[in-house]
């Protein structure tokens, strides 16, 4: 089994050591050996493992949420129901941000058109709107 050091594991990921590091603090990742020197050792399979936290971030999965699916994927009695609930949570959640941006956006736009940007601000009744 080839080992590698954490140098090593940032380049083949496009990670920087500080945020492997970090996801080893986090317990995302842990080191198959740790030498005398204090070199902590790799395995090959950690690359895989970051490659999968890096597809749950880009999904909106936030590091302890990862962490939760990480520990449901070691636990081989664990119900896919188990995860496809953390899932729809996800799904739950943004949709409630989409509402509220929506609604931010109306909002602005409101804001927005009710001032041609002509003339000086005593002119414009964006602030006035703020204020009341």
């Amino acid at each position: 089994m080839d080992l590698f050091k954490i140098g090593v594991i940032a380049k083949m990921t496009g990670i920087s050591v500080q945020a492997l590091r970090y996801y080893q603090q986090r317990g995302l990742i842990n080191p198959k050996q740790q030498l005398e020197s204090g070199y902590r050792l790799y395995s090959a399979d950690v690359i895989e493992r970051i490659k999968f936290i890096q597809r749950c971030q880009s999904i909106g999965f936030a590091l302890e949420e990862i962490l939760e699916l990480l520990n449901l994927q070691d636990d081989p009695n664990v119900k896919a129901a188990v995860v496809k609930q953390r899932v729809d949570s996800k799904l739950k959640l943004v949709e409630h941000k989409l509402s509220e941006l929506r609604q931010l956006k109306t909002s602005l736009k409101q804001l927005s058109t009710s001032c041609s940007g002509e003339g000086y601000i005593g002119d414009c009744p964006i602030i006035s709107s703020l204020w009341s």
